[in-house]
């Protein structure tokens, strides 16, 4: 009788994700009707989520793919040479130049190297200090003196993406307020919506980078926000940097929204003024064999991109090591 009772309990969550596909119900809008129901009910009207809307993107049906996170700079080329270099299908691609010329010289570059870029990335203009003190008062779209240049910026990134038909923009968009009624809250909620709207006409999904909130404040942003065009890039090891929560048991609060991982690792913070250290994958906190599991139970279509914040021939050796670790995990089957 118990099996029975939950095979129904499944099967009608996955009637009830169906029926608001069918119905048209704006995402990001009823994903409480399903939150006890089966993995796959909630994948699907994850999925939904991030393509209903006009023109967003709906992940394509691909399995677990690595790639690495680049900066474009004054040299596309050698930076798409080195994910290619690196044996990774794909990369996300940090922005620097945003004109005509760097257009044409990224495109050149991705059709040579064949590599898929899931996303590009957009901060700046002005400073961004990475720290517990001038952090809130310089990251992403939170502090007011940064605010319009940088929602001007993140549309400049979209038309660039939109050129290379690159489906999705990404940020941080700061320390958001977990105080719903804080003014600068609803101030930074009216201009993430500004940006995603702008995404979602050119066909785009925004995402959000994991760092600087706590996981249940990035969901209320979500919902606030309400586009159907909104998805999370998570990054395992910001959680644990920003001290805001396991990262394994923030995927199962935030897993249907998620749409890119940073695969990085890190250690908790014990200085009040600084984030923690970011580390090799495998010598932090963040339980990768979880992620990874919980990933394959969403059945999540997209992309790991690692992520290893130094430079120099000790990165390239790093990353190596961690993609043939991380094809491990990947490549075992299901329990």
């Amino acid at each position: 009788m118990r099996h029975n009772r939950r095979d129904f309990l499944q099967n009608s969550a996955a009637g009830a994700a169906a029926l608001m596909a069918r119905e048209l119900i704006p995402a990001g809008r009823h994903t409480s009707v399903v939150k006890g129901g089966s993995a796959a009910a909630w994948q699907s009207l994850s999925l939904y989520a991030a393509s209903a809307g006009q023109g967003t993107q709906k992940p394509a049906a691909k399995p677990l793919r690595l790639g690495l996170i680049v900066a474009s700079g004054k040299d596309p080329d050698g930076a798409i040479k080195k994910v290619h270099d690196l044996g990774l299908p794909t990369a996300q691609v940090i922005l620097d130049v945003l004109d005509d010329a760097a257009v044409k010289q990224l495109q050149a570059a991705l059709q040579r190297y064949n590599v898929e870029v899931t996303s590009v990335v957009v901060s700046g203009p002005g400073p961004e200090i990475y720290d517990f003190y001038q952090g809130p008062l310089t990251i992403g779209l939170v502090p007011r003196k940064y605010r319009s240049a940088r929602i001007a910026r993140l549309k400049k990134g979209s038309e660039f993406a939109k050129k290379l038909g690159i489906p999705a923009v990404q940020t941080h968009c700061g320390f958001i307020p977990e105080n719903p009624n804080d003014p600068v809250y609803k101030d930074t909620i009216k201009a993430v919506h500004e940006v995603a709207n702008y995404c979602r006409k050119s066909g785009q999904n925004f995402r959000y980078e994991t760092g600087q909130e706590t996981p249940l404040t990035l969901l209320r942003a979500i919902e606030d926000v309400g586009l159907d065009n909104q998805g999370i890039n998570f990054d395992c090891a910001n959680f644990i940097l920003y001290d805001k929560a396991n990262p394994a048991d923030a995927l199962e609060l935030l897993g249907p929204h998620v749409q890119g991982i940073h695969a990085k690792d890190g250690l908790y913070p014990t200085d009040p003024r600084c984030l923690g250290k970011e580390v090799p994958i495998g010598q932090g906190r963040v339980d990768f064999p979880r992620i990874i599991r919980h990933l394959k139970e969403l059945n999540y279509p997209g992309a790991i991109t690692i992520e290893r914040e130094i430079s120099g021939p000790e990165q390239l050796e790093d990353v190596r090591a961690e993609k043939t670790y991380l094809e491990k995990l990947i490549n075992q089957p299901r329990t």
